[in-house]
């Protein structure tokens, strides 16, 4: 993992719990270190990893010949875990769910706020400097808000949001409401509803072939006066030209960005110059204190592999096809 991220993550709390059910075979090192080194796991059984892990591919597990299970403190595996790790049945632990609950309460927060039409009365009331005539605002009773996916952090949110008085709508065509083991409260509803009836639209799909610049124009001009688009998925999803184009044209939209493509957006981009944008720099899954609790799952993780009890936090293959 990177260097700054060992003592986020783990802190001596956790580092206690897994130095109980392990022996260190070497520290912790860095993408570059176990490049130069990588004899060090040729005894290793487990490889505790986070950001900035390089990828564990058929070169590296040449060299790891007992490697049994990685533990990733961290979100996504897609880019971490090779074909060739899959092909060698290897365990897969990741803190992908821990995220999940973080995002979904930033994503919930921004709503609320979204809703009360906040973005626009800060900037008017503070950075304008002057008191702004009411407009018509949503509000936080009877209006809808639409999620686009239903994984775990739309399923967090959606769980979260079922205690407001809000009306909750998801479009989700790959998960099985049936098959959910905490089935949320929402209706399902086609994409292009979605979109033209919700207040709030807060994207929580994960980007591949099928998702990729899925918002465009022509969803984004069909949003309500005055609704709000929420991204703290993947910037990806949305079509970069047609948000830009969209917003300069509809002043009374508004859309609040925790990713962007490209991430992070150059200080020229057009972005910045838009009054009805707000950008913040990818906070929404972790930070500070948030990293140990990932740390925690996984230290817990740890301790059931050793024992031989199940797993809680196990991903496999199949199961991040259309996951987020």
């Amino acid at each position: 993992m990177r260097d700054d991220v060992f003592d986020e993550v783990y802190g001596p709390e956790n580092c206690r719990i897994i130095e109980r059910q392990v022996l260190i075979e070497a520290p912790q090192l860095n993408a570059d270190s176990i490049k130069s080194c990588p004899e060090l796991l040729n005894n290793v059984d487990i490889l505790l990893a986070s950001w900035g892990c390089p990828p564990i591919d058929e070169d590296l597990l040449s060299h790891a010949p007992q490697l049994r299970a990685i533990f990733y403190a961290a979100g996504s595996v897609r880019a971490l875990v090779s074909d060739a790790a899959w092909r060698r049945k290897l365990t897969v632990v990741t803190g992908k769910d821990v995220i999940a609950e973080r995002v979904a309460e930033f994503a919930a927060s921004i709503i609320y706020l979204s809703l009360k039409h906040f973005w626009h009365y800060e900037r008017s009331a503070w950075r304008d400097r002057t008191w702004p005539q009411r407009r018509t605002v949503p509000g936080t009773v009877g209006s809808r808000v639409g999620l686009v996916s239903l994984g775990s952090v739309g399923q967090h949110l959606a769980r979260q949001l079922s205690g407001s008085a809000l009306q909750v709508v998801a479009y989700d065509p790959y998960v099985d409401g049936e098959a959910l083991e905490r089935p949320p409260s929402c209706s399902r509803v086609g994409l292009a509803e979605l979109f033209s009836t919700s207040d709030v639209v807060s994207l929580h799909a994960p980007l591949n072939s099928e998702t990729e610049h899925m918002v465009g124009d022509d969803l984004l001009n069909s949003m309500k006066n005055g609704a709000t688009l929420v991204n703290t998925a993947r910037g990806g999803l949305i079509e970069p030209k047609a948000l830009v184009s969209v917003l300069k044209a509809r002043r009374d939209l508004t859309a609040v960005l925790d990713v962007t493509e490209p991430e992070p957006l150059p200080p020229e981009h057009e972005l910045f110059s838009l009054p009805n944008v707000v950008i913040t720099p990818h906070i929404a899954g972790n930070v500070l204190l948030e990293r140990r609790a990932i740390g925690h799952a996984i230290a817990e993780e740890v301790e059931r592999f050793a024992r031989g009890e199940p797993l809680r936090r196990a991903v496999t293959p199949d199961g991040l096809v259309h996951s987020a």
